[in-house]
């Protein structure tokens, strides 16, 4: 069986590794395209996880907007499909890089699979773009991987016959459990020795661009001026309106480490090693149950509300002084003392050996025809 995955950023690489190690150790043929939708963390993400790819489709422009990334995706991906003439093409999450390829593969009659499918907030303008892009590879997926029961029972509303949707848990689980059993050495010399308490702190998504990240800066100055035990780490993202918003109202203050964007081993051993994290990343929400330290979701809604439930996460949105009250809170309690106990809702570290027998059980035994 053949399986061409295709994906362009840091998460997907993260959550779809261990998938291409299960597919390989079974004796599955896998190619694996990259869009090259975020290219420099892109290609540090494949270092760490000692991924080839097989073609690379290099879109990645300054400034590009998602429009420009699918067009190029649209217009590029097709030869590779007639080439490697997958039986699946494997895309994970909510990118603009899975929506598109999804898209060039229905054109193709290619059978899609859907990693970490069903996540929804019922708003589709946030996050932007990745509300949509999820719910429309949803409707180009043939088989949908759900992380969490919730997010099963989205795509059965949705009217996703019940044959087609596997309830895998998290992949991320599954790399984190692999990351954390290594010895990580930090390339930044600020990060091998610090001490106190350390608050983490990621931001990236579009509709944080402008004042929503101004407020989370001044939070976070704010937080260091009043607490003078913790040391605040801040891996910094490479598009440039994050980085001039970040430094302009960060760079130089006491206690303010601002780092270029680490290695995932490190991420994680440094997520480890917090006492709390801010983040507006979807992806922090899963790794911190996981992990076990408590993080504070810097956006107003969210499609992973298992994190909330589970205790181990609080949406508190952008606001500078909600920001800070919940922290605060949070850092009185200091780890250990009141944090929240909650299972992990995002699985066993099991979910790649799942998908793989999903899909070696689908292609022998898939009762419905996609055209080919």
């Amino acid at each position: 069986m053949r399986i061409l995955t295709v994906f362009g950023t840091r998460p997907e690489v993260i959550k779809l590794a261990p998938v291409i190690q299960a597919a390989n150790e079974r004796g599955l043929e896998v190619n694996v395209c990259v869009s090259g939708q975020h290219r420099d963390m892109l290609d540090q993400m494949l270092a760490d996880f000692g991924i080839t790819p097989d073609y690379d489709l290099d879109v990645m422009q300054e400034n590009q907007s998602p429009l420009e990334v699918a067009a190029r995706i649209l217009e590029q991906l097709a030869p590779v499909i007639a080439t490697t003439r997958p039986d699946w093409l494997l895309v994970q999450g909510d990118t603009t890089t899975a929506f598109a390829a999804a898209w060039v593969s229905f054109h193709q009659r290619t059978a899609v699979a859907h990693v970490e499918a069903g996540l929804r907030t019922q708003d589709k303008f946030r996050p932007f773009p990745e509300e949509m892009n999820r719910r429309l590879t949803g409707v180009l997926s043939d088989i949908h991987f759900a992380p969490t029961e919730r997010a099963r029972e989205n795509l059965l509303k949705e009217g996703v016959p019940a044959e087609r949707v596997f309830l895998t848990g998290n992949t991320v689980v599954d790399a984190l459990l692999s990351i954390l059993r290594r010895a990580v050495v930090f390339s930044d010399s600020r990060l091998a020795g610090l001490a106190g308490r350390v608050l983490l702190v990621t931001a990236h998504r579009r509709e944080s661009f402008g004042p929503p990240l101004q407020e989370i800066c001044r939070a976070v100055r704010e937080l260091v001026q009043t607490h003078p035990d913790i040391t605040v780490v801040f891996p910094v993202h490479l598009n440039p309106s994050v980085r001039k918003t970040v430094f302009d109202l960060l760079d130089g203050q006491p206690r303010t480490v601002l780092t270029d964007p680490l290695s995932y081993p490190e991420f994680v051993h440094l997520m480890k090693r917090a006492e709390l994290i801010l983040s507006d990343s979807g992806g922090v929400q899963e790794e911190a149950p996981s992990i076990g330290t408590p993080v504070l979701v810097l956006r107003e809604v969210t499609e992973r509300p298992e994190a909330v439930e589970s205790g181990w996460a609080q949406l508190v949105g952008t606001s500078r002084e909600a920001i800070v009250t919940s922290a605060r809170q949070w850092l009185a309690r200091r780890r250990g003392d009141g944090l929240p106990v909650g299972p992990n809702p995002f699985g066993d570290g099991r979910a790649s050996q799942r998908i793989v027998d999903v899909l070696l059980a689908s292609s022998r035994e898939r009762a419905w025809t996609i055209g080919r």
